[in-house]
């Protein structure tokens, strides 16, 4: 058996991630506070809706910044893989937040939409301004980190639309300024709702995905199975198992039935060449290979356990 421990190290640094996240947290208590008052004040559901999503921005990026020191934890005895799989836990959490959320503000735009309410749109205005400022510059913080981490694009989407939101609140307050149409509001908080459901549900599967240890989509096993049986040395490739334990690694796990009874150096070659090809074509870097001659087990591909 042999592994390879060669990783992608062009992600952006932990710590220069964490200080973003952190920052990203401030700039959104401050908006959440804000929006809470406001709303209340206004009387604007937008607002409100608003300040309920900053509010689970304020959460998920807790969430994120949380996994984000804890991947960084070393294995032990008791964790022998560490808390790699922090982060894409954190963006399972901080997808599904996104979409429950996003069902709480429907329920109310129906509400608020059949029973519609003067609104103080000049507060509206100010705060919804101030609102896309502060979410524009946290977006500004996490997009590069959002390229390459899963965590990281889970509060990134977070920010995103709640600054999408902002825009459509802002929008909706003038409207109510000018033209007295306080029905927008309702429609609006729909419509920011809806557009969050759809943002949040492919990162919802996505995570779902590397957690239920689905073969990464662009794993072609089969393809790799038909290249490493043209190997020499080698009879048959079975019992073959590909998952993503994080952003950073990809395993590959199979057992390879040996033409002749070769000595553990000529397998340790053969395993060398099935590393650098996996790795250098597919970006695999973890193999886990069981080595066989002429064993009663079955040769299926696809095995289950």
């Amino acid at each position: 058996m042999g592994h390879r421990h060669s990783h992608n190290h062009s992600h952006s640094p932990s710590d220069f991630k964490g200080r973003n996240l952190f920052i990203s947290i401030l700039l959104n208590v401050l908006i959440t506070v804000s929006q809470i008052i406001g709303g209340i004040i206004s009387g604007s559901l937008a607002l409100l809706s608003d300040a309920l999503h900053n509010f689970s921005d304020v959460l998920s990026l807790i969430v994120s910044y949380a996994a984000n020191l804890l991947a960084k934890q070393k294995a032990s005895i008791h964790r022998t893989f560490g808390y790699k799989r922090a982060e894409i836990l954190a963006a399972f959490i901080n997808a599904s937040t996104l979409i429950i959320v996003a069902v709480l503000l429907i329920i109310e735009a129906i509400k608020r939409f059949q029973n519609p309410e003067t609104i103080e749109s000049n507060l509206v205005i100010w705060l919804s301004f101030i609102a896309i400022i502060a979410n524009g510059l946290s977006v500004l913080l996490l997009k590069k980190g959002s390229k390459s981490n899963m965590n990281i694009k889970s509060a990134y989407l977070h920010l995103l639309t709640d600054m999408m939101a902002s825009v459509a609140v802002l929008i909706g307050g003038l409207l109510m300024k000018y033209y007295a149409v306080y029905w927008v509001d309702s429609v609006l908080t729909f419509v920011i709702a809806v557009y969050l459901i759809w943002m949040g549900f492919d990162l919802l599967k996505d995570s779902t995905k590397v957690l239920m240890l689905f073969t990464p989509a662009t794993i072609p096993i089969r393809q790799i199975v038909q290249e490493i049986n043209t190997f020499k040395s080698i009879k048959n490739v079975h019992h073959v198992h590909v998952w993503q334990l994080n952003e950073e690694e990809v395993h590959l796990e199979a057992h390879i039935d040996f033409n002749e009874d070769i000595t553990l150096s000529q397998f340790d070659v053969v395993l060398r060449q099935i590393e650098d090809y996996v790795f250098e074509k597919y970006d695999i870097n973890h193999v886990n290979i069981q080595p066989e001659f002429g064993k009663n087990d079955s040769k299926d591909m696809i095995v289950q356990d």
